[in-house]
């Protein structure tokens, strides 16, 4: 057993070097600031809703706020089968274009709906969001003023959860808020040191035409999640130079967490299901990294059982890894204004180690439910 822990504190040594990278990567990143407040860049925004008369409208409100030019852009939902209001909420909305797909017994309806809203688009830069997000109101005309001074043809942007509510349940969102943070870290630092393509669909932009010149979600239309990731590394392979990070405070979209744990794993699932389809080995090789060390500690914990040394090694570690990701997560959430939950960041340790694990595994052989509907 002497030989495994040689081997767990050699995945500890290879997992903090990266972290320690992306730490400095992001601390490097610097806060876009518009030159100037650009205009003339046309969006279309498209917004696939299934079942979101909760949130559809908070959404639209926020896009009918923007300070950019109402004349350079469009709002366009597509609705995905839903059976509640959410149609009728997107008609109430002058100046929204609603859409109802009628596409069935495919495996990937949130694509579809995108694809659709697409190929209904005006517009030749691409806006996507999810329908149960918030954005801010220079969100437009920070991308735009983005993309007249950096040329991009894909943009990933920042993307946040809502501040704590009293209905909530705290220690959930507490918990979901730390852990994305760190993925939002990572997403930034990756993709500004052009390392891999990391990204979230609830706040990303492209061109309308590189998206048909990558043929689209062909290739990958039978996976039910990844209308983001998988179709950003597409796009590199063809734009190496063209994928961007915009690192904005202006920029950063707001969106719901998971409203109870069995929501939260079934979207954990849902993202970690993407791993095995994913082109990119760069990426490949820092998840297996990632989840090897991790499952390290569930080793650890079984091994302690018939020797108490092991224990030992399993705290050291526990305050090793804290101590590694404390500064990371530290600067990344003063950037989104969540310092305040990092003193949390220690006790929820053991729970993130326990829900990668799981996560991990169920991704890959498991099966999870996706606004209603059951996905292998």
């Amino acid at each position: 057993m002497i030989y495994w822990v040689g081997i767990i504190w050699l995945l500890f040594v290879f997992y903090a070097v990266v972290i320690f990278y992306y730490n400095r990567v992001w601390r490097k990143v610097k806060d876009f600031v518009p030159a100037n407040a650009a205009q003339g860049v046309r969006f279309s925004v498209i917004i696939p809703a299934r079942n979101e008369e909760k949130n559809i409208g908070r959404l639209l409100e926020s896009l009918n706020r923007q300070t950019y030019p109402r004349e350079f852009f469009e709002v366009i939902v597509v609705d995905d089968h839903s059976t509640d209001k959410t149609a009728e909420i997107v008609r109430s909305f002058e100046h929204v274009r609603l859409i109802q797909l009628q596409d069935d017994g495919i495996n990937s309806y949130k694509k579809k709906a995108i694809e659709t809203g697409i190929a209904g688009a005006n517009n030749e830069w691409i806006v996507c969001t999810d329908a149960d997000c918030k954005v801010p109101l220079q969100w437009l005309q920070t991308f735009a003023s983005f993309i007249v001074e950096k040329n991009p043809v894909f943009i990933a942007a920042p993307v946040t959860f809502f501040p704590f509510a009293s209905e909530q349940n705290k220690i959930l969102h507490t918990f979901q808020t730390l852990d994305f943070l760190t993925l939002q870290g990572i997403t930034a630092a990756s993709v500004s040191a052009r390392k891999h393509n990391m990204c979230n669909g609830a706040n990303l932009a492209y061109k309308r035409q590189v998206f048909y010149e990558v043929n689209g979600f062909r290739g990958i239309d039978n996976i039910a999640s990844g209308d983001d990731m998988l179709l950003m590394h597409k796009v590199w392979k063809q734009y190496p130079d063209g994928v961007h990070y915009l690192k904005s405070e202006r920029a950063i979209v707001e969106t719901e967490t998971a409203p109870t744990w069995k929501a939260f794993f079934n979207q954990r699932i849902r993202w970690a299901s993407k791993t095995k389809n994913y082109d990119d080995k760069r990426i490949i090789v820092v998840l297996v990294l990632v989840y090897l060390f991790n499952l390290s500690f569930l080793i650890l914990l079984c091994a302690s059982f018939f020797n108490p040394f092991y224990l030992y090694v399993l705290i050291v570690l526990w305050i090793l890894k804290t101590a590694v990701e404390f500064p990371f997560v530290t600067a990344v959430s003063k950037f989104f204004g969540h310092e305040n939950l990092m003193r949390s960041f220690f006790i929820f340790q053991p729970l993130h180690i326990a829900y990668t694990i799981i996560a991990g595994f169920l991704g890959s052989f498991g099966k999870y439910e996706w606004k209603g509907r059951k996905v292998r």
